[in-house]
């Protein structure tokens, strides 16, 4: 069975929510397809806040100078100069719509985190930032009749017919049964991967599916060796890396070791406000040093009553696990947490695909780099998502849509649905990309990494696995090839930056790795 409407995107986090709205205002109907529940995103777990110059002391130009830093280098600075100074506008229009920060006295309260330069940072509700930026998106969302979201609907892939994306494949959530719906455009929103390594601080519906149905779609895909690990998800037996946050460093907190003593002066002059890849490495090389399987993230040293305030769910949660973060240094390791590559985008969105846009952690911008800096995420999907979102609109103006042809999409080879194989596929996927493919790499266990996943890949698997496998050879086919280390990718054989490197990675299905030196690129018409 096949409808119409006039986009879909998939995904209901800030960048698909934001995206959704920009083009139901220039009256576009929209369907919104997410795998769970419209608020289940990795948006909703972000705690940390919105990097954004909003405060007298501030400016774009600081703000894009720290974010190029954090980037190691491969930063794309249109891409940067256009998230820095459209972001102001953007967080403005979303405090209009009814996003509530945190406030002193009517004024914007500002923190700090790793790697700015500035108190930029703003919170909402103290730790829950994310949840209050989808809920004022989803209020606003539901102000525009145009706007369709259907929760608990799995996209297995998606159409592209002529070589133009024309639409997607999903599971109806009431059926059960599969559908097809077409549209003038898709704009893929689904977020990033972190279900890829056995550790991670992000939500079960962080699978990646996104990237794989865009890669056999024939999309280029970009920088996938750059993982961003957060180093402080706490670390305890038979609990899930609850992520706390950058903001608890930026406030005060203090690593150390398991003597007790402070360890990261010894290893960046920035101590615990140094660059998220460095402190990571520094806890890995301090848990080695020490024979432990975590290091402590003290808080003691601040006032009980500012923390409980500042960080709401970090102290319910902690107390949960009968922690008190006032009195108790709380157990920490690092845990994946953010994909800098994806789908390679212009500065519209658009993909290599005609009809296909992203915006979000789904995609490669060349914005953050080799390394996102601290809270510009959030930031990036309000400000990417807004343009892809008129981007799709504007350039479909003379596009029909295609009620069903010849289809396309690449077909997957046949399917098993025992769930007992699918799970254990992917626990030993999670598992080699933790220990061969994690925050220290090199050649041997790469191939080793590469050869294991070539030959799951062979075999028959489901739709969510063969996506499953199919990211995790491009992570490791990519951090291969990246003989160097550089941000969040740190080959152990390759220590130093290396010129001939400063460049980005591009995958596409069926031909060898290449180079770019942007992630920008001539878009083809999509008519």
């Amino acid at each position: 069975m096949s409808s119409e409407t006039d986009f879909i995107v998939i995904g209901s986090g800030v960048a698909g929510l934001r995206a959704s709205i920009g083009m139901a205002e220039k009256g576009a109907r929209v369907t919104v397809l997410t795998k769970d529940k419209a608020s289940e995103s990795n948006t909703e777990y972000a705690q940390g806040g919105v990097a954004v110059v909003l405060a007298e002391d501030d400016n774009p130009e600081l703000h894009e100078d720290d974010t190029l830093i954090a980037g190691a280098g491969l930063c794309d600075v249109e891409a940067v100069e256009t998230l820095v100074t459209e972001g102001t506008r953007c967080i403005k229009e979303l405090i209009e719509w009814g996003a509530e920060f945190d406030s002193d006295g009517g004024k914007l309260i500002f923190t700090q985190e790793a790697a700015h330069s500035r108190r930029r940072i703003i919170h909402a509700n103290g730790d829950s930032t994310g949840a209050e930026l989808v809920r004022s998106l989803i209020a606003k969302a539901g102000t525009e009749r145009s706007i369709n979201i259907v929760p608990f609907a799995y996209t297995e892939g998606l159409i592209v017919e002529n070589g133009r994306c024309t639409g997607v494949k999903f599971l109806d959530p009431i059926l059960r049964a599969p559908r097809e719906i077409r549209a003038k455009g898709v704009i893929m929103c689904t977020g990033g991967a972190g279900q890829l390594f056995l550790h991670t601080t992000n939500p079960a519906v962080a699978t990646g599916d996104g990237m794989a149905m865009a890669y056999f779609a024939g999309a280029d895909m970009a920088d996938m060796e750059f993982i961003q690990f957060h180093p402080t998800a706490l670390s305890l037996k038979n609990a899930p890396r609850f992520l706390l946050s950058e903001a608890m460093r930026g406030e005060g907190g203090i690593l150390r070791n398991k003597f007790g003593e402070r360890f990261m002066p010894r290893y960046d002059e920035r101590a615990e406000l140094a660059p998220r890849d460095i402190v990571a490495r520094s806890i890995v090389a301090e848990m080695r040093r020490t024979g432990t399987r975590h290091v402590l993230l003290d808080m003691t040293a601040l006032d009980g009553a500012f923390l409980k305030h500042r960080f709401p769910k970090i102290y319910e949660t902690c107390k949960f696990y009968d922690l008190d973060i006032a009195s108790d240094p709380l157990p920490v390791s690092p845990a994946s947490h953010y994909c800098m590559g994806g789908i390679r985008t212009d500065l519209h969105g658009r993909s290599t695909v005609p009809g296909l846009y992203a915006a979000g952690e789904v995609t490669c911008t060349g914005v953050h780099g080799a390394n996102r800096l601290a809270s510009n995420s959030l930031l990036e999907g309000l400000v990417f998502g807004a343009r892809a979102g008129e981007a799709a609109v504007d350039d479909s103006r003379f596009v029909k849509i295609d009620s069903g042809g010849a289809d396309e999409s690449p077909r997957g080879i046949a399917e098993t649905s025992n769930a007992e194989i699918a799970t254990a596929v992917r626990k030993r996927i999670k598992r080699v990309m933790w220990e061969r493919v994690g925050i220290l790499r090199d050649r041997d266990s790469l191939r080793r990494a590469i050869r294991e996943f070539d030959q799951i890949a062979d075999a028959k698997l489901s739709t969510s696995s063969r996506n499953f496998v199919t990211l995790a050879q491009l992570v490791a086919r990519a951090a291969l090839w990246r003989e160097e280390s550089r941000g969040g990718h740190y080959r152990t054989d390759f220590p130093e930056q290396r010129d001939e490197f400063k460049v980005h990675s591009i995958q596409r299905m069926n031909a060898d790795i290449s180079s770019a030196a942007t992630i920008s690129f001539q878009a083809k018409s999509v008519v």
